[in-house]
């Protein structure tokens, strides 16, 4: 049976792991469902149609799977899905999906949240994914695997972090940043490549040295972002580079277009 303490409020119908641990005060509700291994500590709340993987450590005075602060939500039952093996320090929250979007807020695994991280409504963070302290992330949101954040950066709606870069503490984040770029300052700007992350990916000298100066070159142009990368001649000897290819598509894609270049 999962250690629950005598104080914990666990609803009978929620979904508990045999070797789950539950501290005091802490509240699991109906529909609530805790794999194997995870620690709730004490005063944290779980609520909401809330899937949580194995391995989870939840410190107190968490709140995850509380309704959206959005004005459209009318008690729908909207989700929060989260991966394996992530760290949720204390004052950490999650706020389940709206029926606007993707109706769930996904985390995936091997997360490290600091104290005070907020992630709003549908929002959708990566693996491997680092956020430090006092860090918030509006609805719609999208992190991508290896993103590391510093402490205090704000991210706007329907914002895009590429996987692998990096934001600087205190940034105010209003416009996408590609994959293994770095961006730091309110309103954020590009500063370059993430060039220790992409050695930490494995990725080659060779390919390393091409994504910096395909964003050197790109830097340097009269032309916007979207402008430079559908002109064939500036991609063709970069066709074979899977992240130049892949940040190429993410800017097309983009919603908020790319923040812009440091001045």
């Amino acid at each position: 049976m999962p250690d629950i303490h005598p104080t914990a409020i666990v609803d009978s119908k929620a979904k508990i792991a045999d070797d789950v641990i539950i501290g005091p005060f802490s509240i699991i509700g109906p529909n609530v469902e805790i794999g194997k291994r995870c620690i709730v500590k004490n005063n944290v709340t779980i609520e909401g149609h809330t899937k949580i993987g194995e391995n989870n450590q939840f410190f107190q005075y968490c709140s995850i799977g509380a309704p959206p602060q959005d004005l459209t939500y009318k008690g729908e039952p909207t989700r929060v899905e989260i991966g394996d093996n992530n760290i949720f320090r204390e004052f950490v929250s999650i706020h389940r999906g709206t029926l606007k979007d993707r109706e769930v807020t996904t985390i995936g695994s091997n997360v490290m949240f600091m104290a005070y991280v907020h992630v709003g409504h549908d929002a959708v963070i990566g693996s491997n994914v680092i956020v430090a302290n006092s860090t918030n992330f509006a609805g719609h949101v999208k992190v991508g695997d290896k993103v590391i954040i510093g402490g205090g950066t704000n991210v706007s709606q329907f914002v895009t972090l590429g996987r692998g870069s990096y934001i600087g503490g205190a940034s105010a984040i209003d416009r996408d940043i590609p994959l293994f770029c770095t961006a730091y300052g309110n309103r954020a700007k590009l500063k370059g490549i993430n060039i220790i992350g992409l050695r930490r990916a494995g990725y080659s000298k060779q390919i390393i040295t091409e994504v910096v100066d395909f964003y050197r070159t790109m830097e340097a142009s009269a032309l916007s972002p979207r402008a430079f990368i559908d002109h064939e001649e500036h991609m063709a000897e970069f066709k074979d580079n899977e992240i130049i290819q892949e940040m190429a598509k993410g800017i097309r894609e983009s919603e908020v277009g790319l923040a812009p270049f440091v001045s």
